[in-house]
């Protein structure tokens, strides 16, 4: 969706990016690789045109062993392997800016904790939401938070909304 008027405007995608797990499943891991690559080129084109975006959503990548409450575990884990994680820094490298971490450098924010294990309750979980901004988007960005109230209330989803706030 494009929001905005007179030269204010912003388009904002939706994205769920597949799981890929198990990753040793290559059909399923090299299916969610070559969505990554797809909207790797996707986003270059935009870039290209110099339409202010923001591609929101489900990327289910943790691009770093700070996104992740036990790296280890996780090593092998589609969310962690190398293969994504790169793909994930390739977007990032087309110019585009990871919203959280422009005002956000600690460790270990989350915005998905597995109902299991009580994952929740020991703040055990994944930071695979994002919001990645081109740079026209990101000279607008003013704020950007991830809200965990929602996590906290019965039968919630297991993830919990990430925001940011452009300028006019």
């Amino acid at each position: 969706a494009t929001f905005g008027s007179d030269g204010t405007e912003v388009r904002v995608a939706s994205i769920y990016l597949p799981n890929g797990n198990p990753s040793d499943d290559s059909a399923k891991f090299g299916y969610k690789l070559g969505w990554m690559d797809r909207l790797i080129d996707h986003a270059a084109g935009l870039l290209r045109r110099e339409i202010p975006f923001v591609l929101a959503g489900d990327y289910n990548i943790c691009p770093t062993d700070d996104d992740v409450y036990d790296p280890v575990a996780f090593r092998n884990d589609a969310l962690c392997r190398i293969e994504s994680r790169s793909r994930f820094r390739a977007l990032v490298n087309l110019g585009l800016t990871d919203s959280y971490r422009v005002f956000h450098r600690d460790p270990h924010k989350y915005t998905y904790w597995d109902y299991q294990a009580g994952r929740w309750q020991r703040d055990e979980g994944l930071r695979i939401d994002h919001l990645l901004l081109s740079p026209h988007a990101a000279d607008r960005i003013v704020g950007c938070d991830i809200d965990k109230s929602p996590r906290g209330k019965e039968r919630a989803s297991d993830h919990t909304p990430i925001w940011c706030e452009l300028a006019v």
